[in-house]
């Protein structure tokens, strides 16, 4: 019985939190090669369509050998219809805090799986609860300079856990990468987790 070999896997993202989430469950990819597109969210489209398509566009970007799969994600975060990228300055980041403060938001994670001819896309959504922020709270924050890069102003493995009681959905999700999701799709196309010290 012939083995088949599955496919090298691509990560299209030069995030290190989604290397280290995949190193977590035993998934090194074989290369890294981000994706550089164009994450303008279109007028009027919802959260939901923008971070599935910017993951999507991410996947269709990359160059790929026949032996190769891609895996791209996007994360965004979304009050109501708006949606919260990542803040040009303190200013735009302060702005998103306090917006957030005291209610809740969705955090939204697509990843698309590209092989071959075909590319799997799947959305997890998460609800999450910001306490009432007060200003000097907030101000000790932005000195920490922990939203810089983040999408919504913050990382919920970072300083801004402190602000955060409450979560419903994926915790790896929020950080941008939802792990169970994510080890289902690649299992589908043969990538399994690797043991240490194991010959595949």
């Amino acid at each position: 019985m012939t083995k088949t070999i599955p496919p090298r896997l691509i990560l299209g993202s030069a995030s290190p939190r989604r290397l280290e989430l995949l190193a977590q469950i035993g998934i090194k990819p074989d290369a890294l090669r981000p994706a550089d597109i164009d994450e303008t969210p279109r007028r009027g489209e919802t959260p939901r369509d923008y971070v599935r398509r910017m993951a999507a566009e991410k996947a269709a970007a990359l160059v790929l050998e026949t032996d190769e799969a891609a895996l791209t994600a996007d994360t965004t975060v979304a009050v109501g219809r708006r949606i919260l990228g990542k803040p040009a300055d303190r200013d735009e980041a302060a702005a998103f805090m306090r917006l957030m403060s005291g209610r809740r938001h969705v955090v939204l994670t697509a990843m698309a799986l590209r092989h071959g001819s075909r590319t799997a896309l799947r959305l997890v959504e998460t609800k999450v609860r910001m306490r009432a922020i007060d200003e000097p709270s907030l101000q000790r924050y932005l000195d920490a300079g922990d939203w810089q890069g983040k999408a919504g102003a913050y990382a919920i493995q970072g300083a801004a856990a402190a602000f955060i009681p409450w979560i419903e959905g994926s915790f790896s999700a929020v950080v941008g990468l939802p792990l169970s999701e994510t080890a289902a799709m690649l299992a589908a196309i043969g990538i399994h987790p690797v043991s240490a010290g194991v010959s595949p």
